[in-house]
């Protein structure tokens, strides 16, 4: 009677399944026979009978699935109600599922095994150790029935150890129980595994080269990788001994698998996983032993084996998805042997030098060239993944010094000289990389974000291996940068639409160029750092030098390029004084660089780029050799002045950024008076400006500011006041820049006593500190009232009276612009613009970049003046009562870091005081509103 109401529910259970699964049922008889499947779970009492039924060989796949399905569900939540017998009879049916339920390894389905393994590991998780004591004895003996049972005793093992070590899917005592027992057992587990896995692997290569065999040889490497499996999830967790023990029997084993196709990539994720491992150096110490001739003969073969087409070409319509597979499998493997190798090197760099005495290795050239293979791979994120280790063995003490490493550094640089060079678009088709990059990367903006990531690493190695080989590394960039002086400009297919024979920044030259420079750039950077004088290559550097100097383009992307290299190379002047004029003479005509004489077109972003990097050239030179320009000054702020007359040649931000270099060379005056009165003629005209009575009015007036800006009026691109409030514009942000540049860096003297002789001490402190005075407090202090009064007006322009005057054209002027928006929420930057066209900005965007910056820089001002002026700006009367009225809602952090202590109750109270009030308040509001929500 019982066997006819099981077969009848199971009949009844697998109409529903097939319901369930048919793609073409209707939605509502799918909803009802779910629903009737999951309540015969909860409450059927024919639940084991049936699922044993259904799990039967003779029944489809899907129904099968169930069945086991249904088992696993009565383990999880009906076990603690089964009698002793019920859970004994379940016990036996499940392992006489391991044992013959299932079909050949090659034919089950993976889902299958997945499911009946993870019913074998419910019942361990409740019955072992206690009440199953012989549960891994009669696993082993599993394994002598076939290929297909010692899978899924591999499956077993495996679920077993990710729910009790990675998942913690148990109660904790009961985790703890089975923890212990696997630990007290890993000598055997771990001998048993690797039993299965010789045996297996032994088979697999006699079979797999005998004619008829090669279905058996497939069962062998099916087991082999289930294995190789089940080991990754036990190496990472257990103690180190079991991994090295025999003299590392497992690594060596592993290494000897990577040079099978079929089990290379199981292999590689063992041995990286095992490699990686952290813990005490001696217990490390082993690891030594993939230095040896035949692990590392393995792990070089394999790393050589990069340098072949690892994403292949599809030969024909029949064999397309075989060849990606295989193509994208072997792909991971190199990522995942390269990872070892870095895992390798890092635990070299670890060991060697420490306590634990470990010496060079003798096959450290091996392990180098295995290491280079994949610097040298045509994939960039191979590549990429090498660059730390690099570093990391180019700055180890003794490492660095080995001629093994000496030599390998040469050949890292000559590598990098290629590595550099911005290739591997995934839209393109221009080089090998490009296919790997399709693997790697969505789209062109996520190749460009990850190459400049890919390129500083390259650059911290660069500089690390210039410790190692200085002068040969200056050998290569001169010999690059030669190279690229005498190559013809190739632009390529892609040009800029600026004017006819332009370079876009994907043009083969610039690409070049613009590797070329990265390259010396790091370089020569490095080379005072690690050379005395007497061997500084200064002769070659300057020859070089006037090489550049002489040479003239009229392409803003390679000009760009050529400031680079005067910037690199500019510290040898300091050797050679007379080339000096030189260098000025090209940066200064660079700074009024244009493409297109008198040409009423927007600059194109890379002209831009042209002036403004000039400009910070000019102004890195004056920072950090001011002594050195010193001579030169008065020849500097002629030319200086000349260009500052023409109002129509240089933007406000570039007069600002000339007037900084200027007072940067002036700090060399060391003289307070003579200092002063250059400043004061230097910022006279800015100062006319910014105390004249109409700004004075503008300044402190929000009707009348906006009006001056032009933001109560309707703008079109051709109105005829565009011009005009364009100029008060212009006006207003000169004034910021310059006191800016000014505030920012004038200084007195980093010598007590030169600062005292040349009148920049006033006084001490009561602890004995100097008190200095700065050349530019006069200025500054005149220049106060009216910036104080631009913050006003600036935060009161949010007042509903002000927004309401805003014309329809800037209604939007105060909200955040687009470009901040998108780098807030993360998205991805506009296309790449290869034609670099003229940059067009609506009157909108005008206005609400001039706001930003206009409020950006009064705060930086604020910000400097502290650390800048100290005393002259903390003891100003009322200054507290000022900034509270005026700039209290963004204080500036750096006002508050540099105040003297003395100053604390006179000014950072007051203004602190309220803010900490407001602040407490709203934090109790918060909390208030949080109380609420967790008393419903």
């Amino acid at each position: 009677m019982m066997a006819e109401q099981v077969s009848a529910m199971c009949e009844q259970l697998v109409k529903a399944v097939n319901i369930m699964m048919d793609a073409e049922t209707n939605q509502i008889f799918r909803l009802e026979a779910l629903k009737f499947c999951e309540e015969f779970k909860e409450t059927s009492s024919f639940c084991v009978p049936c699922g044993l039924q259904l799990a039967e060989k003779t029944q489809t796949a899907v129904v099968r699935h169930f069945g086991l399905q249904i088992l696993e569900h009565v383990i999880k939540f009906r076990w603690n109600d089964m009698s002793q017998q019920e859970k004994g009879y379940l016990k036996d049916c499940a392992m006489q599922l391991l044992s013959n339920g299932t079909r050949s390894i090659l034919e089950e389905e993976s889902h299958i095994k997945d499911a009946l393994s993870r019913i074998i590991v419910e019942m361990i998780k409740r019955e072992w150790p206690q009440h199953w004591p012989q549960m891994l004895k009669e696993m082993e003996t599993l394994t002598s029935q076939g290929e297909a049972q010692t899978e899924l005793v591999m499956l077993t093992l495996l679920r077993l150890a990710e729910d009790v070590i990675t998942f913690h899917t148990l109660p904790t005592q009961r985790r703890r129980d089975i923890q212990q027992t696997l630990t007290q057992n890993m000598d055997n587990i771990f001998s048993f595994m690797l039993a299965i896995l010789h045996l297996n692997v032994e088979d697999y290569h006699k079979l797999k080269v005998v004619h008829g065999q090669e279905v058996q040889a497939r069962a062998h490497c099916r087991v082999a990788v289930a294995t190789l499996n089940t080991l990754a999830g036990y190496i990472d967790w257990v103690t180190l001994a079991h991994i090295t023990n025999a003299n590392c029997r497992l690594l060596e084993m592993l290494c000897l698998l990577l040079s099978e196709p079929e089990l290379q990539l199981e292999a590689a994720e063992c041995l990286l996983i095992a490699i990686s491992r952290k813990g005490k150096l001696e217990d490390r110490k082993p690891f030594m032993v993939l230095f040896d001739d035949l692990a590392i003969h393995y792990i070089l073969s394999a790393a050589q084996s990069a340098d072949g087409v690892a994403i292949c070409q599809k030969s024909s319509e029949t064999r397309v998805v075989e060849a990606v597979r295989v193509a994208e499998r072997h792909y991971v493997f190199l990522k995942r042997l390269c990872q070892v190798l870095c895992a390798l090197g890092s635990q070299l760099c670890a060991l060697v030098g420490s306590d634990v005495e470990v010496e060079v290795p003798g096959n450290l050239s091996k392990y180098l060239e295995a290491f280079l293979a994949f610097t040298t791979h045509s994939s960039q994120f191979l590549k990429s993944s090498t660059q730390i280790i690099w570093g990391a063995l180019f700055r180890h003490e003794i490492l660095s010094k080995d001629p093994v490493v000496r030599e390998m550094a040469i050949k890292f640089l000559r590598a990098t000289m290629i590595n550099l060079v911005k290739t591997g678009f995934p839209s393109r088709n221009d080089h090998p990389s490009c296919e790997y990059s399709r693997v790697d990367f969505d789209s062109d903006e996520d190749f460009i974000a990850f190459f400049n990531g890919f390129r500083a690493q390259q650059g911290e190695a660069v500089r690390s291996a210039c410790r190692v080989v200085p002068l040969e590394a200056f050998h290569i960039a001169a010999e690059w940068l030669r190279y690229q002086l005498s190559s013809p400009i190739d632009a390529g297919n892609t040009t800029s639409k600026t004017a006819e024979g332009l370079c876009s920044i994907l043009s083969p030259s610039v690409v070049q160029w613009d590797a070329m420079t990265v390259f010396t750039e790091c370089v020569t950077g490095q080379i005072f750092r690690n050379l005395g004088e007497e061997k500084l290559p200064i002769d070659q550097s300057m020859e070089l030098l006037q090489a550049v100097l002489n040479y003239h383009t009229k392409d803003p992307l390679i000009l760009s390029c050529v400031l680079t290299n005067i910037s690199a190379l500019f510290p040898f002047v300091l050797h050679r004084p007379h080339f000096l004029p030189q260098v000025l003479y090209k940066l200064f005509s660079a700074i009024t660089f244009e493409v297109v004489q008198e040409s009423k077109a927007p600059r194109t972003r890379a002209v831009k780029n042209v002036r403004r990097h000039a400009c910070s050239a000019i102004i890195k030179m004056c920072r950090d050799y001011p002594k050195f320009l010193l001579p030169c000054f008065d020849t500097f702020y002629g030319h200086v002045k000349k260009l500052l007359t023409n109002e129509a040649s240089l933007t406000q931000m570039e007069k600002c950024s000339l007037m900084e270099a200027l007072v940067l060379i002036s700090n060399e005056f060391k003289d307070f008076g003579k200092q002063k009165a250059f400043l004061d003629e230097l910022m006279a005209p800015v100062f006319a400006q910014w105390s004249s009575e109409e700004m004075r009015l503008v300044l402190w007036d929000p009707a009348m500011f906006l009006s001056f800006l032009g933001a109560d009026q309707v703008m079109t691109e051709q109105s005829q006041d565009a011009d005009t409030v364009g100029l008060n514009r212009a006006r207003l942000s000169s004034c910021l820049y310059a006191i800016l540049g000014v505030v920012k860096r004038a200084r007195w003297p980093a010598d007590v006593e030169e600062a005292r002789a040349g009148g920049f001490v006033v006084g001490f402190t009561p602890s004995g500190a100097p008190v200095y005075r700065n050349p530019c407090a006069d200025q500054f202090l005149a220049f106060l009232p009216n910036l104080l009064a631009l913050i006003r007006t600036l935060n009161s322009l949010f007042l509903p009276e002000n927004v309401a005057r805003l014309s329809e054209t800037f209604l939007r002027a105060y909200e955040v612009m687009d470009v901040e928006k998108n780098m807030v929420l993360g998205l991805c930057q506009p296309h790449l613009d290869v034609s670099d066209s003229p940059v067009y900005k609506t009157s909108l965007e005008r206005m609400q970049g001039f706001f930003t910056t206009l409020y950006d820089n009064c705060f930086h001002i604020l910000g400097n003046a502290g650390p800048s002026l100290q005393q002259d700006f903390y003891s100003i009367t009322g200054l507290a009562e000022q900034i509270i009225g005026s700039a209290f809602v963004s204080l500036d952090h750096q006002l508050v870091l540099s105040c003297p202590q003395e100053n604390h109750n006179a000014l950072l109270c007051p203004l602190l005081g309220p803010l900490f009030t407001y602040l407490l308040q709203k934090l109790n509001t918060k909390w208030q509103v949080i109380n609420q929500r967790s008393s419903l």
